[in-house]
């Protein structure tokens, strides 16, 4: 098994060297489902330290995208191990970054174990229209929205986003939950939405809840 702790330290110290040779060997190591999924966990809260640590000022812009870039590559190999329990489809999901926001590093977190898990997915991007969320809506009929924000103002793009669904007589087709540094219970509330979580594996669980699916 991984050592989690270290995980989360080297994405925090943004060593990819250390990340990469720790994942690798993890990896050559045929972990299970669930361990794989720990690992993201583990390097999500490397992120979380990552953006404490621009904000007290010791990291700068250039630090985040390169963070973002680590995540990414890390993912990439960590996918297949997070994908050997998926055989089959089990349900679509519409994501993306709500109006007003441009960050993606949690939604893409998302996306790529909701793929491994089954799903597919529909990424719309970021700073995504509550026209444009409804129209893929229509066009796809999927089983799940996710709702990615981070600012305290997304809440607002969530909620409007939520009523239009509901306007347009398709809210009861369709679950929805909201993710990024953003959600809370209380925003969940606000917006209208189903679910809420700032853990990706814990939201791909309760979108396979959704869709009468386990994760193995």
């Amino acid at each position: 098994m991984i050592d989690l702790t270290s995980l989360t330290s080297a994405v925090g110290e943004l060593d990819e060297k250390k990340v990469m040779s720790m994942l690798q060997e993890f990896v050559a190591g045929a972990p299970e489902t669930e361990e794989a999924a720990q690992a993201i966990t583990a390097c999500q809260k490397g992120m979380e330290k990552v953006g404490q640590r621009f904000e007290t000022g010791e990291y700068f812009v250039g630090d985040l995208i390169f963070a973002g870039e680590l995540l990414t590559e890390a993912m990439e190999v960590l996918k297949p191990i997070i994908g050997s329990a998926a055989r089959q489809k089990v349900g679509k999901i519409v994501l993306g970054t709500v109006q007003g926001d441009l960050h993606n590093i949690g939604k893409n977190i998302f996306k790529s174990m909701a793929e491994a898990a089954g799903f597919t997915v529909y990424d719309l991007g970021i700073n995504v229209s509550p026209e444009a969320f409804l129209d893929k809506i229509k066009e796809v009929q999927p089983d799940i929205l996710g709702l990615s924000g981070v600012l305290t103002m997304a809440v607002e793009s969530m909620k409007k986003t939520v009523d239009l669904v509901k306007e347009a007589g398709l809210r009861e087709h369709i679950k929805i939950t909201i993710g990024g540094a953003c959600a809370s219970y209380e925003a969940m509330q606000v917006s209208g939405a189903d679910a809420w979580s700032t853990n990706a594996a814990e939201t791909v669980n309760v979108c396979l809840g959704w869709v009468g699916q386990h994760q193995e």
